[in-house]
């Protein structure tokens, strides 16, 4: 991983956010292009961040030091992943939300058999775990030093152009334009607005 991404401090968990897309993910047979990512900030500065109140066993990988997983899970069965950025002590993560699958395409199908299509297998940050293979045991494992299940790599050629919308399932601080995408990839997640229906469905893991 580039040396400039990690030494990023955790107030410009937004800039590492847009500097990760593109980058490889590769763990248990299948490689993706990372093509929309979520960034989430910590204590007292960001209330939708697991962070925001303090630290806690759960939430205690944010903190640092950057380069490993935060992985929680949502509505008791999906697993969502965060790469930890920021200097060690002030929490500071990105969730990594889709993917395009790049290699391992026949793994992924077989893990996804649901998809709609090959665009859709990643389309989502529990989809991305599941065509990953991973889980909670995934947590607190690094992804620079080839220990953890989970390795990233920088790409050859930008990205292209970035946009940035509005957070994803939130309950607060939705409107905040921390989520990164691929113009154009159709691999990036549906973007569905926040409501209140929405909040009182959703579960407070972010």
């Amino acid at each position: 991983m580039e040396e400039n991404w990690l030494d990023l401090p955790a107030a410009e968990v937004d800039l590492a956010a847009r500097r990760l897309l593109g980058w490889r993910l590769a763990a248990n047979g299948v490689t993706l292009r990372l093509t929309e990512v979520e960034a989430y900030s910590g204590l007292g500065e960001d209330p939708a961040s697991h962070a925001h109140r303090g630290m806690t066993n759960r939430n205690a990988v944010m903190f640092g030091p950057a380069g490993f997983l935060y992985v929680y899970q949502i509505y008791g069965m999906h697993f969502c992943a965060n790469i930890v950025c920021g200097e060690e002590g002030r929490a500071a993560a990105v969730l990594l939300r889709a993917g395009e699958v790049v290699e391992g395409l026949s793994v992924a199908r077989e893990r996804r058999p649901a998809a709609r299509g090959d665009s859709d297998l990643a389309a989502g940050p529990a989809k991305l775990m599941q065509v990953l293979a991973l889980d909670r045991s995934a947590n607190g494992t690094s992804v620079i030093d080839g220990t953890g299940p989970l390795t990233v790599s920088a790409p050859a050629d930008p990205p292209g152009v970035i946009e940035a919308g509005p957070r994803v399932g939130v309950t607060s601080a939705h409107d905040v334009a921390w989520r990164f995408w691929i113009a154009g990839d159709p691999t990036v997640s549906a973007y569905r607005r926040h409501s209140a229906k929405t909040r009182r469905r959703s579960v407070p893991d972010r």
